[in-house]
């Protein structure tokens, strides 16, 4: 690791490159050869200093996915693949437009109800919001 830098100094490259969750920078730096507890250490001093805050990351992840026309369940799944914890996920998902009003926009953009109902399942949307996004089309 030493002809590499240090584990804080490649954590702190990596997050100059774009945000990550902590559980993300960790596995980061194993990847990277970096020892699993000389990696938390790193990410603990990086969370502490506040350049890693899961809040921040999950709230800022979620309206980006949301953005792109992703529904609740899928950017549940991302935030949960990042190593996000439920109370974290759940806040970011609570500071989105709701996933109806989501829904209704990009039904009103699709060529037909059914192809934007396809969409929106694929998307990750729930079974009741496209319901409910059809009927208030």
């Amino acid at each position: 690791m030493a002809e590499r830098g240090t584990a804080l100094e490649t954590a702190a490259a990596a997050l100059a490159r774009r945000d990550r969750s902590a559980a993300g920078l960790v596995a980061y730096l194993k990847r990277r050869g970096v020892d699993e507890s000389e990696a938390r250490r790193a990410v603990e001093r990086l969370c502490d200093a506040g350049y890693v805050n899961d809040a921040r990351y999950a709230s800022a992840r979620a309206e980006v996915l949301a953005g792109r026309g992703f529904g609740d369940e899928a950017v549940r799944f991302e935030l949960e693949r990042d190593g996000l914890a439920d109370d974290e996920i759940a806040a970011a998902l609570g500071e989105l437009e709701p996933e109806r009003e989501r829904a209704l926009d990009l039904l009103r953009t699709a060529k037909s109800p059914a192809a934007g109902a396809r969409r929106l399942a694929a998307k990750g949307f729930s079974a009741d919001t496209i319901e409910s996004a059809l009927v208030h089309l």
